[in-house]
């Protein structure tokens, strides 16, 4: 549970960190489950169809209960509020010595969710130092907005856009989210943030959790899907999505081609919608 002071500083900076999340045991099943998924790929997820980094909740019940884990939604709800939706999920793994980056960006950006109130916590499933890439973040200062991004396809980014804030937003060092294995950190869907390439001689892995409130909506045109985490679906603005039948299930991964469709339109959809606001804009 969060303390008043912790939200105020959410709320004023974007970001909280670190919070405990995994047992050792919970950390060594997660770590086999991604082995087991990787063995099926036949490659890294990263380095495979960028559908199989995103809501792996749908086809891999061990996701599905992390995404569900306690001591992550506890934290959520102090934030969000008591009906949690998890509107996707995504791997971002860097092998080590690698030149993976992220460039400043928002995670709003091409989302299209309205309020902004999206919250996601960043689970680390090894150690996330500096040496490693872990998450840079800047402080929004109590005055979050969105800012103009342009999705570059920027060699070797860690984002399937390549997207990065184009405009002059801050200047100087952010705070490094180091994160230990079975931690998590939480940033705000308008929290500026970034990481460096891998310098570590290990992988640098993580899942983000996007967690929004059941009152949120989309603002496009397509109708997304969600799964239900905690208390009810107040809303009713998305397609509520089954657990997985069991691990890559032909049943879930159905569902989860479906799912994914729907995320990578809406996604093309909102790069479209953001390149049009602020063309419009006066310069």
């Amino acid at each position: 549970m969060l303390t008043p002071g912790q939200i105020a500083r959410y709320r004023y900076d974007g970001y909280l960190f670190p919070f405990p999340a995994l047992s050792a045991a919970e950390l060594a099943e997660c770590n086999d489950g991604l082995a087991r998924f990787e063995t099926w790929l036949g490659k890294p997820v990263n380095e495979g169809d960028f559908r199989w980094r995103s809501a792996s909740y749908v086809i891999l019940p061990w996701v599905d209960a992390l995404v569900r884990h306690k001591k992550i939604l506890d934290v959520v709800e102090d934030l969000i509020g008591p009906d949690i939706l998890v509107y996707t999920a995504t791997w971002f793994v860097k092998e080590a010595e690698s030149p993976t980056f992220a460039a400043w960006h928002q995670d709003a950006t091409y989302f299209g969710i309205e309020p902004y109130e999206h919250v996601t916590a960043w689970v680390a499933l090894s150690d996330a130092s500096a040496a490693a890439g872990c998450m840079e973040v800047a402080s929004s200062q109590g005055r979050p907005r969105q800012m103009q991004h342009a999705a570059l396809r920027l060699e070797h980014s860690i984002n399937g856009a390549g997207q990065a804030i184009v405009e002059r937003f801050f200047d100087g060092k952010g705070e490094m989210m180091q994160l230990a294995a079975g931690q998590f950190s939480l940033h705000h869907t308008l929290c500026a943030h970034r990481s460096a390439p891998n310098r570590a001689p290990h992988r640098r892995v993580g899942l983000g959790i996007s967690y929004i409130p059941a009152r949120g909506h989309l603002t496009g045109t397509v109708r997304m899907c969600a799964r239900l985490v905690r208390g009810q679906d107040s809303g009713g603005n998305f397609d509520l999505i089954a657990p997985p039948e069991g691990e890559l299930h032909p049943a879930a991964l159905e569902r989860h081609e479906r799912v994914y469709g729907r995320y990578r339109d809406n996604y093309a959809e909102q790069i479209v919608a953001h390149e049009r606001e602020f063309a419009a804009q006066p310069a």
